[in-house]
């Protein structure tokens, strides 16, 4: 993969409106867009340099959680059949560790081996499928799937796996590590007004340049157009969201959606459309967002509540569209 391409922009106030300056920052990273926007940043900003820490940061994120490069280090774990102790970078066995806590907390609903699974369904770096697996692959694939089959010793710096065939898929977590990443840069360098984008994750500080909360849009789960649903104003937290909506496959008048129940083996088919989380780990609320959207309208927003995560659902009705809302996400200011 190619290192981002940036661009940079640098919008002025219009005249009297009151509004501060925004530097916009923008490029390709981790096989989607990011987008960085800092307001009304000091005069003594080096740009370049920060472009380059910007860069920096995203290639070696994608060098560590990356299944589409051969070079990662999440792709040599993966060809790595053995079943002792792999010694592993303490960056690796951190990511390691904390979706593993997070399959662990969704009793595998959001789980950090489901990459056969993923891989079998065409939505992998193997490619499309023309049509849906067999029950016996879906059997096959499934007995390499399993959280609970990792060993991990971050203390050590060792991972174990207990089938030989175990792979990691980190798609569901990286993005918002990520968006984590970029923000603990620009905090390190005393940035507190930005917006941090990659991939439709996201995490705001400080205020925007109208000196107001940042206004983030949740978009309407439309296959057809992009629309705002509902808009949600927040300051010093991420905001993550999953859908079925944008990327799926169609055989024999069936749609098949991208987001894989490590439980079963396939692709969802409940009326849960898409999940909001708003948390204050992008990784987590990334991670999170999966998992809803993967229990669906009734079990979804049950654990939203137990763990009291801020959760808006959009559920299909016939042709409407109806609203869930937990109560954590019910304290936020939306429209």
């Amino acid at each position: 993969m190619r290192l981002p391409l940036l661009a940079a922009l640098l919008t002025l106030a219009g005249c009297g409106d009151g509004r501060l300056e925004q530097l916009d920052l923008s490029g390709n990273a981790l096989g989607t867009t990011f987008n960085v926007s800092i307001v009304a940043p000091p005069d003594a900003l080096d740009i370049d340099a920060l472009e380059g820490d910007i860069v920096a940061t995203l290639t070696r994120i994608d060098l560590l959680a990356s299944t589409w490069r051969g070079d990662s280090e999440l792709s040599a774990f993966n060809e790595n059949t053995s079943v002792d102790w792999i010694l592993v970078s303490p960056a690796f066995c951190a990511a390691l560790e904390s979706t593993r806590d997070i399959s662990e907390a969704t009793n595998g609903a959001f789980d950090v081996t489901v990459g056969p699974l993923v891989n079998l369904w065409g939505f992998g770096p193997g490619g499309d499928v023309a049509a849906p697996p067999s029950d016996a692959e879906i059997d096959a694939a499934r007995r390499r799937v399993g959280y609970g089959q990792l060993d991990i010793d971050c203390d050590a710096r060792l991972v174990r796996k207990d089938h030989r065939a175990i792979y990691v898929d980190l798609s569901g977590w990286a993005k918002g590590h990520a968006v984590d990443a970029l923000a603990a840069l620009l905090d390190a360098r005393g940035l507190g007004n930005y917006l941090v984008e990659i991939g439709g994750e996201l995490r705001v500080s400080g205020h925007n340049s109208e000196r107001r909360n940042w206004a983030i849009a949740i978009e309407a789960p439309s296959t057809s157009e992009r629309v705002p649903h509902a808009i949600v104003r927040v300051t010093d937290t991420s905001v993550a969201t999953s859908g079925d909506y944008r990327n799926y496959f169609e055989h024999d008048g069936a749609r098949y959606s991208h987001t894989i129940d490590p439980r079963t083996g396939r692709p969802v088919t409940h009326d849960l459309a898409a999940v909001t989380v708003v948390h204050p780990s992008a990784a987590f609320a990334d991670a999170m967002a999966t998992a809803f959207l993967v229990l669906g309208p009734v079990n979804g927003p049950a654990l939203a509540t137990e763990l009291d995560v801020a959760g808006y659902f959009l559920v299909r009705n016939g042709t409407n569209i109806e609203e869930i809302a937990t109560l954590r996400f019910d304290t936020l200011d939306t429209q």
